[in-house]
């Protein structure tokens, strides 16, 4: 009832507030969602570890031997160490990509079959997909630990180092770069402020809650998908869903986010 009365509060008095009126009625409501226990998320959770532990794929065999970086079947405190190299496929991943990599070799999926639906649709009501959910249960077993990402491994900081400098790329019809919207403090959109991830505060304070539970989709969406959704808004062509170029992003955004406390799943409007 405090979330509706909120939203409506919001809705009705935008027109008459001033600026920072509106950005203060907007926060009232955003705190109103912090509400761990009543979390939808949670549920998508709870279906992530049925999935996790069920006999999938052409194989019928479960993932719970696929290593996280914490050896086979460890999932604590394996999503606040990720991306990491992973010496089995000589890449660094991110844990969408790593569960994909399990899927395939432990399971028999081929890349197509995983990829055929990555996301969610909101628009048609539709429930978190097979992949969000189970991404959704691993990373809950970090929840409460600081995000560490190992930064050892030459492929490691290479990939931080292509991250950072697609973050400052500008491309497409729009000329955009994430820098555009994430680089400068006290920017927004509408009654959005944005982070400034060059600053690390701001930079922790959105990666210490993803995945999250987006109110508004009425789903459980982790970073691939923020990755693509920022994209799309930028009017590039759909990025190749666990791409070097994702997985690049995310270690630069991880690595500006480390020592943030992981609060997840999260929930944003």
């Amino acid at each position: 009832m405090q979330k509706k009365t909120l939203l409506a509060t919001l809705l009705l008095l935008a027109p008459t507030l001033s600026l920072s009126q509106e950005l203060k009625t907007a926060d009232e409501y955003r705190a109103a969602l912090q509400d761990k226990f009543a979390n939808p998320g949670n549920l998508v959770v709870d279906r992530g570890e049925q999935l996790f532990k069920e006999k999938r794929g052409p194989k019928n065999t479960s993932l719970e031997k696929c290593d996280f970086g914490k050896g086979p079947g460890v999932l604590k405190g394996a999503f606040a160490e990720l991306p990491r190299y992973f010496k089995d496929t000589d890449k660094v991943e991110d844990l969408e990509s790593r569960i994909m990599t399990c899927m395939v070799k432990l399971q028999g999926f081929t890349p197509e079959e995983i990829k055929k639906k990555l996301f969610a649709d909101q628009r048609a009501n539709e429930q978190n997909t097979d992949l969000e959910a189970i991404a959704a249960y691993i990373s809950v077993q970090s929840d409460g630990m600081k995000l560490n990402p190992p930064m050892k491994h030459p492929k490691e900081k290479e990939m931080r180092a292509v991250g950072e400098a697609l973050f400052h790329t500008r491309m497409g019809p729009m000329d955009f770069s994430c820098a555009t919207c994430h680089g400068q403090d006290g920017k927004r959109i509408r009654l959005q402020e944005l982070g400034n991830y060059h600053n690390k505060a701001d930079a922790q304070r959105t990666m210490k809650t993803w995945p999250t539970y987006r109110v508004s989709h009425g789903v459980v969406r982790n970073m691939q998908h923020r990755i693509w959704d920022c994209m799309w808004q930028m009017r590039l062509p759909d990025v190749d869903y666990a791409s070097p170029a994702t997985v690049a992003l995310i270690s630069y955004l991880t690595d500006q986010g480390r020592g943030a406390v992981l609060d997840i799943p999260g929930i944003k409007r």
